[in-house]
């Protein structure tokens, strides 16, 4: 006797539910406020180390209020002072009087690197508390650290979340967030702000990914892409007040220990929030499911029938729930090694995620390069993706997955290669096309997202999207080294070329229920195929 698919029953009685009822709109509120945090969290690092300005501290003339002898000391580097070389002196042995001018003439015309610096009084960085002058590695390093943590963590959260819940998932990740987060502000060297900035996204990170799949799960088939599309607003209102937060306060510890301190809230939701109804059904806990499914047609003001929700008490023989059981007990990794299709489509969507997270945070990390004020830039780049997550709900569900992904991955990789070819001076011009190759590859990430979350079946959806986020992470591991090459636009577009054609190897899953079981995930592929045939 075969077992009936209670997914398919669910996403009709989600249907009979409505898309935003009041139970929807109360538990997307609850988990949209992780997601804004998330949106904080994620980009961070570009302002706990930002570049700073400094140049070499000159002790022979450090003692003097008049600054006019800085030109004699220090080297002029494209119309700017050298951070990291000075003159070397003239003596070897220096008088400090207040006779002393420090004139040209007490200096050589030949550069030695700084042993010191002086920061600038004005900016808040850990290039500063932790004298980092000229040590543009360790800087950048900082992103690296911060995303690497990330192979730990999705991996981790996935596994809690499909063994655990979705709930415990999200309330021990966001738990971790706070705890590393604020310890991190009393960092008293590098090396302990680095390990925190390790540990924090390495047992926190995944707080994301579970309010997205918690949320992708509460809603129906037609309500995925509008609910996506809120998710990655609420997203990039966190990116924005991150850069304004950071604008006003000018201390990086003082920002972690604001920004941090509300995600110690979200571990009430072990006891607030309600879980996953699909989770709970691909568990067996079907009581529990319909106990939670009859208090949202309360609260949405919708009587369900009972021919609705009988099928989800289907009888299993007793054989077939030890088969059942076992199936569940093995491995999910060597489910999918077994399937040929999932695995396939399991090293597809790796790479395109990982496309993805290296473009989109590979230019919101260059936006604080651009010319003027770098608070406003990162602001404006972020604002960007609000449109463009819009422009993602109007053609999901209009032009299907695969076609919006391979128009926006090749957009954006025409619009980053192009920027490398524009001449020096063209400012509004390259403002312009950065801004749409942001645009593009936001809609192609977003797209990613909801793609992702539709081509895994149930029992492993969180691993196996984690999996993919874990992996996509080389990508936003590896964008804040790109501050460190000179024309980084022509790795974005080359990447995002090679992503569209393999787009082209996986199935269009527009309007279709979330496969429950691996042989469901399997048969999006074999029914795509089957439409083909004449």
């Amino acid at each position: 006797m075969a077992k009936p698919n209670s997914g398919l029953e669910l996403d009709a009685i989600l249907a009979q539910l409505g898309p935003f009822g009041r139970y929807n709109l109360v538990n997307y509120a609850f988990l949209l406020f992780p997601v804004y945090l998330a949106g904080i969290f994620g980009s961070i690092y570009v302002f706990e180390a930002p570049d700073i300005n400094y140049r070499c501290h000159v002790s022979e003339c450090a003692h003097l209020e008049n600054t006019s002898w800085v030109t004699n000391a220090i080297p002029l580097v494209k119309e700017e002072l050298s951070k990291c070389t000075r003159y070397q002196m003239a003596r070897d042995e220096y008088s400090y009087t207040n006779d002393t001018m420090c004139v040209a003439e007490d200096f050589r015309n030949k550069t030695v690197p700084c042993k010191k610096f002086d920061y600038s009084e004005e900016e808040y960085s850990i290039v500063k508390d932790f004298d980092l002058g000229c040590q543009d590695m360790k800087r950048t390093l900082v992103g690296t650290i911060h995303n690497a943590g990330l192979f730990v963590s999705l991996p981790l959260t996935g596994i809690i979340s499909d063994r655990f819940g979705r709930r415990t998932a999200l309330s021990i990740a966001s738990l971790m967030n706070g705890i590393f987060g604020i310890l991190r502000s009393f960092s008293i060297n590098y090396e302990m702000f680095m390990a925190f900035e390790f540990l924090e996204t390495a047992m926190g990170a995944g707080a994301y990914s579970t309010a997205f799949v918690l949320a992708m799960e509460l809603v129906g088939p037609k309500g995925r892409v509008f609910g996506n599309t809120i998710i990655n607003v609420l997203y990039v209102f966190g990116v924005m007040t991150l850069s304004g937060l950071s604008w006003y306060l000018q201390d990086w510890r003082q920002l972690l220990r604001i920004v941090y301190s509300p995600a110690l809230l979200v571990f009430s939701y072990l006891w607030i929030l309600n879980e996953s109804v699909r989770w709970l059904l691909s568990k067996g806990r079907t009581d529990e499911a319909v106990a939670i499914l009859n208090k949202a047609a309360k609260m949405n003001n919708v009587e369900l029938s009972e021919e609705l929700l009988s099928p989800l008490y289907h009888k299993v023989p007793l054989e077939q729930k030890e088969e059942v059981v076992a199936d569940k007990e093995s491995s999910t990794f060597i489910k999918v090694v077994k399937s040929s299709i999932i695995r396939q489509r399991l090293v597809v969507c790796s790479f395109l995620w990982i496309t993805c997270t290296f473009v989109y945070y590979g230019l919101s990390i260059n936006s604080v390069s651009l010319a003027g004020n770098k608070y406003l830039n990162f602001m404006l780049v972020g604002f960007v993706e609000i449109p463009a997550n819009f422009a993602c709900f109007l053609v999901l569900d209009r032009f299907g997955r695969k076609r919006t992904l391979i128009t926006t991955y090749v957009l954006s990789a025409c619009l980053c290669i192009s920027l490398s070819f524009l001449p020096k001076g063209q400012k509004w011009l390259s403002l312009v096309i950065y801004l749409s190759g942001k645009f593009s590859i936001t809609v192609a990430y977003s797209s990613v997202y909801i793609y992702v979350s539709e081509v895994f079946p149930t029992n492993v959806r969180q691993s196996l999207l984690a999996v993919c986020s874990s992996l996509g992470r080389v990508g936003s591991t590896l964008a804040p080294l790109t501050q460190l090459l000179a024309q980084p636009t022509i790795f974005f577009g080359s990447l995002a070329l090679a992503a569209s054609v393999l787009v082209f190897t996986l199935p269009e899953t527009i309007n279709c229920p979330l496969p429950d079981t691996i042989e469901e995930a399997e048969q999006l592929s074999k029914r795509k195929v089957q439409q083909e045939e004449p």
